[in-house]
Parts: structure tokens; sequence; C-alpha cells
């Protein structure tokens, strides 16, 4: 971006894509992390719709957009448009975030990274985690420093994804509604399930967290509510994402010149 925050030939371009992107302030957010350091780059909210999507993804690779954030309702529809992935989207089966080298598209998870990040950096190492979606195996895959406990409606498909993830000696516990669970002993609660209501935690611990975004409906901000405690998702860490995508295209080095380089 220049100093009229204009686009010029040399801008580098990212899309945050989304049903409702537009309404999220991650853009806002990294553009200006982008400005107070000088780089010649913005990201532009797409509000897209899901019939929409692959058309668009796809059509990035003879595109003038680098790369793309991908908003958590459309993070497994990416997998068949993507050349190439790392590991953890390869483990997990969800990919967040993308870079486009030449006319490939390269996947990648950041969500969780960042997530991670915001775990240590608020010394939370106690967790009970709830549900085994794509979020769980992303989650996990990468949580080698942290005490999990692992809550699931139905054990057995709890078993399962345990016995997948090879995790050894794994605490597994069953949650449903008949039940009255005590989850105040740990440091943080991460839902990564479906549940539509969590008003079996009769008590919770003091931070919760389930990275949806504020159009979507969330049973672990309604219970943290009723129970007086903290809750975050994915607006409420919209500092640490925005930062976490900068250093994300610096580290891919799509971020090595500045507005002082450029030459018109």
């Amino acid at each position: 971006m220049n100093n009229a925050n204009e686009i010029s030939h040399q801008t580098k371009l990212y899309g945050f894509i989304g049903e409702f992107a537009g309404q999220c302030s991650v853009s806002a957010k990294l553009n200006k992390i982008l400005k107070t350091n000088n780089k010649d780059a913005m990201m532009i909210p797409m509000n897209i719709r899901e019939d929409d999507f692959y058309f668009t993804v796809a059509n990035m690779k003879k595109s003038h957009v680098n790369g793309a954030l991908i908003s958590n309702e459309y993070v497994l529809n990416l997998l068949d448009i993507l050349d190439d992935s790392t590991e953890i989207v390869k483990q997990s089966g969800m990919c967040d975030i993308l870079v486009r080298d030449g006319e490939k598209l390269i996947g990648d998870v950041l969500s969780i990274n960042v997530l991670n990040k915001f775990i240590k950096k608020n010394n939370l190492n106690k967790i009970a985690m709830i549900g085994v979606n794509h979020y769980a195996k992303a989650f996990v895959s990468t949580a080698n420093d942290f005490e999990i406990s692992f809550y699931n409606e139905n054990l057995e498909e709890l078993m399962s994804f345990v016995e997948k993830m090879n995790i050894k000696d794994a605490d597994i516990n069953r949650i449903v509604d008949s039940m009255q669970v005590d989850l105040s002993r740990y440091d943080l609660i991460l839902d990564f399930s479906d549940l539509a209501s969590l008003d079996m935690i009769s008590k919770i611990s003091s931070i919760s967290i389930d990275m949806k975004t504020k159009k979507q409906f969330s049973s672990l901000k309604q219970r943290t509510k009723e129970l007086d405690s903290i809750y975050y998702g994915f607006d409420e860490l919209v500092n640490e994402m925005s930062e976490g995508i900068f250093e994300y295209f610096k580290d891919k080095k799509h971020l090595d010149y500045d507005k002082s380089d450029m030459r018109f």
C-alpha cells in the first residue's frame, strides 16, 4: 500500500475469503500492520457464497492474488483445489491459508499455530478439548507441550480419534446432556464439537476458546456468559490472527521488499 492507501501495479494482493468476510476486521487489522511495516501489500475481504467458492479459489491460480486466508466455514472445501499442502493439512483435512506459487496453490493451517502461540503466551497448560473434528486433529498434531484431556459425546468415535492420532495413554471422557461435568480444574477449554448445547458443563475454566466467527452460533460462548467466564472466538483473537498472517507471509518471503524499494 502506498501512502494514499492505493493499490499500485506492484502491490501484493491477498484475499480473505468467507461468506461474511466484509464483516470481520481481520483484513483491516492486517492492512494496518502492513502499512506500519512499510510493506506494499493489502488484504481484501471477499464475500463469497458457497456456490462460488470453488470457482473463486481455482481462478486464483492465474490471478494477481498471491494468497488467501479462508474463513472457517470453508476450510474443508479446499483439498481438491490445492496443488500441494503441508503435513498438517493432510493430517487434519483442513486448510485455512494458502499461497500462490506461479500457477500452483499451496495450502497450510495458520489458525492452530496462532492458537498454540496464544495458549503458550498465557501459560495455559492443562486443557479440556471437546470434539474430534478437523480443528481437533490439527491441534493435537501440533500440541506436544500441553496436557490434554479429551471429551466427546460418542466414546467410540473418541477412541478411534485417539488411535488414529497415535495418542498414548489418553485421558478420554464422555460429555452428554444428561451429565453434570466440572471442567473448572482446567486452564482452558477448547470446543471443537458441534454440540448444540453445553449446559452439561456445571463449572468452567477461566478461559474458553472455539475459534468460531461472530456469525456462527457458539454454544460455548453462550455457556461462558451463563457461568461468567472469558470466551475467545475468531473475532476475539483477530489481533493475534492478523499478526500471525503477517508473519506467515513474511516467512514465505512474500514481503521482502517495501515501499522504499519500489520503482514506478
